[in-house]
Order: structure tokens, then sequence, then C-alpha cells
């Protein structure tokens, strides 16, 4: 169970991504990802996730990784083939996860119509949400398969931990006017 301690770094993505978004910092990577592209006449994924988001979320983790590997004690926490590897490396790997663990629902959304930002109020529209709070989890499970093996028991106990975490972090960017909804 102290392997979720590992998830702690994702919170740097939104302590570096908030700033850049309140005060439109790095504007010429303010360019979606699917580079304005469809299928079926709807977009691939968005306005909202651009280059801009993935290099700071990715930046924000990498950093945060590397601030929290000097502290021995979360050091000592994390699962023993994570703490011999480079924290480089290790910061890489969560923050390519945290960003690809959001492009999946994303393109969903987009394939119902449901515009970025925007939620549907049904029982599909409320399992979207719970997976958009979580999703970063599934990401970070696969990016970090070259060094380690997260447990399908642990995976989900990060879902569930991750989730209720990135909803209150979604209320507070959306308290300081980084986000568009509270959700």
């Amino acid at each position: 169970m102290s392997a979720l301690w590992i998830f702690l770094a994702v919170l740097g993505a939104p302590i570096l991504h908030a700033p850049v978004l309140r005060y439109d910092l790095l504007p010429g990577l303010r360019r979606p990802l699917d580079g304005r592209r469809t299928l079926g006449g709807r977009r691939l994924l968005g306005d909202n996730k651009t280059w801009r988001g993935a290099v700071c979320m990715i930046a924000g983790v990498v950093l945060a990784t590397l601030a929290l590997w000097r502290w021995p004690w979360w050091r000592d926490q994390l699962p023993d083939a994570v703490g011999a590897s480079s924290p480089a490396l290790v910061g890489l790997l969560i923050g390519l996860g945290t960003v690809g663990g959001e492009l999946p629902n994303s393109f969903l959304k987009r394939r119902l119509g449901i515009a970025p930002g925007r939620q549907r109020r049904s029982p599909a529209g409320a399992a979207l949400s719970l997976l958009d709070q979580g999703d970063l989890v599934l990401g970070i499970w696969v990016a970090l398969l070259p060094v380690w093996a997260m447990p399908a028991w642990l995976a989900a106990i990060a879902f569930a931990a991750v989730s209720a975490v990135h909803a209150v972090v979604n209320v507070v960017g959306y308290a300081i006017g980084a986000r568009a909804a509270p959700v």
C-alpha cells in the first residue's frame, strides 16, 4: 500500500499547469494535440488537450519527482524496482502516463458528442466523469511497465484514491480560475 505514494508526484502537474493556464503563459504551445483533426465529423480530442498542457503537466511531474526523490522517506515508500530506477526516468514515465491516461477518455467523449469540459447528466455521464477523475492511474500503470508492474489490486485502490484527490484539485482549480468548471 505504501506504493501509492508514487502518485504524489502527479501533483506537480497541476502545480505547474494551473498558473500557466491562469496567466496564459506559453501561448505558442496552446495548440490542440489532435491538430484539429476529425473522425466522423467530430474532433479526435478537442481544444482542451493542448501541447502546452502536455508539456507543462509532464514537466511538472518530472520536477515533482526530482524534488520528492531528495526526501528519503518518500523514496523508501516506493516499490524497490521504482526506487532503483533513475528519478528522471520515473518522473518522465509518470508524467507520460498522466497525460496519456487522459487521452482515451477525451477521445471517447468526443465520439459521444460531449463537448470538452462538459458532462452528461446520466448514468453513462457519471461513469465518464468518474473515469475522468482517475484515468491517469490507468495511464501511469501502463507507462511504468518498463520499470515496475503494479499489481491490479493496487491499481484499483490507486484509482479510488486518485479520483478523490483529483476531484478536490479540480474544485481548487475552478476556485482560482484555472478551470471553467469544478468537475
